[in-house]
């Protein structure tokens, strides 16, 4: 049997929270994305966003963010309270303009949970956990639905890099078919503004991400 790039994960094992962040620790690439997204929310030229993360996990990109936009509030979304208890260690000098909302992404309802409408929303390397285009496509079309007119959608995510030859986990899929499904959800002009660490020969688990832009 061919092996298949992906990986398992236990988010609500505490034990293996705690070491899964530990391994996650933000490369130079990542940062990378990081500037990219925060570029986005700036690019909206709001004084004060709100900027809801989908799968806040350990709370890199939160705490990247609001160490360099002291203006916005944030709001990370989770189904693992083990990484909860995490991302508070992380971002406890940004406990006043956060929030922690439980939820998940595979309940259809998720976005009735949030404390407020979003003017961006954001993610990194959560979505594919969802491990179907069908699933991923949901949560596009409920972000397209509970985004302010003009907000922003940004995904950076691990994809299915074009040219491969190898089995990729259902959520890992090509570049093009998660423009088609930002389409579908009503975005109008999705695009795909950079590629990060790809390899198509002999990748690990952990390369291969794009950075996915969509507007309301």
């Amino acid at each position: 049997m061919a092996e298949i790039v992906g990986a398992l994960h236990e988010f609500h094992d505490e034990t293996f929270v705690r070491g899964w962040a530990d391994r996650f620790k933000p490369t130079p690439d990542r940062l990378a994305l990081f500037d990219l997204i925060l570029k986005q929310i700036e690019d909206l030229r709001i004084g004060a966003p709100h900027v809801l993360e989908l799968g806040i996990g350990p709370g890199y990109l939160a705490h990247h963010i609001l160490e360099r936009a002291p203006n916005l509030r944030y709001e990370g979304l989770d189904f693992s309270e083990a990484m909860f208890g995490i991302a508070r260690e992380t971002l406890a000098q940004h406990l006043d303009r956060l929030t922690l909302t439980s939820a998940d992404l595979t309940d259809p309802t998720w976005s009735q949970s949030l404390s407020r409408q979003p003017d961006a929303i954001i993610s990194t390397w959560s979505l594919h956990d969802l491990f179907s285009p069908a699933a991923v496509g949901d949560v596009y079309a409920r972000c397209f639905e509970t985004l302010q007119p003009g907000g922003v959608l940004v995904n950076g995510d691990f994809i299915k890099p074009d040219g491969t030859t190898l089995e990729y986990e259902g959520g890992r899929f090509e570049v093009s078919k998660h423009l088609e499904l930002l389409r579908q959800a009503g975005f109008t002009k999705p695009e795909c503004v950079e590629l990060f660490e790809i390899e198509t020969e002999a990748p690990t688990a952990a390369q291969n991400y794009a950075c996915l832009v969509a507007h309301r």
